[in-house]
C-alpha cells in the first residue's frame, strides 16, 4: 500500500514537471492520473489497490463515530434518569482475529465506546473480558461487536 501511495505521489509531481505549472489544481490533476495509471495496473501489484484499504480504514471509523454517539447517548440517558435501570456484568468474548494488532484495535475500540470497558485479554488473545455498563443479553452483546466492529476491523486487516 506504501509504494502504491508513494508512486501516485511521484506521477502527481512528475505530472506538475511536464506541465511546469506548480499549482495545488495540477497537484491533483496528476494525482488523479495516477489513481487510474495503478489502478489499471493493479493486476501487476502484489497487493490490492490502496485506495480499497484506505476505504475500508475510513468505513471503520465512521462506525467507531457512529457507535460512539449512539452510546454516549445512552449512557447520558441513563445517567439523566432519576433511578439508575442498569445491569452491569462482566462477560468473556471469543474474537476470531487472529494477530495481536487486530486484538489490540478491537480492545481500543471497546474501550473507547462509553458503556464498556475491555478489563482483560487472555494469553491466547482469543476472548477478551468485558465490562459493559448494561448487559440484557450476552450472545446479543457479542453478536454486535462480531458484526460491527470485528468485521470491520476484518476488511481493514485482510483484503
Amino acid at each position: 500500500m506504501g509504494h502504491q501511495i508513494l508512486l501516485n505521489i511521484i506521477i502527481a509531481i512528475v505530472w506538475m514537471f511536464l506541465n511546469n505549472n506548480w499549482s495545488p489544481q495540477q497537484f491533483i490533476v496528476g494525482y488523479l492520473i495516477g489513481i487510474l495509471l495503478i489502478y489499471m495496473l493493479r493486476r501487476f501489484w502484489p497487493h490490492d489497490f490502496y485506495l480499497r484499504k484506505l476505504w475500508s480504514i475510513l468505513m471503520l471509523l465512521l462506525l467507531f463515530l457512529s457507535e460512539l454517539f449512539k452510546s454516549s447517548v445512552t449512557v447520558i440517558g441513563q445517567i439523566i434518569r432519576p433511578k439508575l435501570n442498569v445491569r452491569p456484568g462482566i462477560f468473556a468474548y471469543s474474537t476470531e482475529l487472529k494477530s495481536d494488532w487486530e486484538i489490540t484495535v478491537l480492545s481500543c475500540l471497546i474501550c473507547l465506546t462509553p458503556g464498556t470497558l475491555t478489563l482483560e485479554v487472555s494469553r491466547e488473545g482469543q476472548t477478551l473480558y468485558i465490562h459493559a455498563m448494561d448487559i440484557e443479553d450476552v450472545e446479543e452483546l457479542s453478536n454486535q461487536i462480531r458484526g460491527t466492529f470485528e468485521r470491520a476491523i476484518k476488511e481493514v486487516t485482510r483484503t
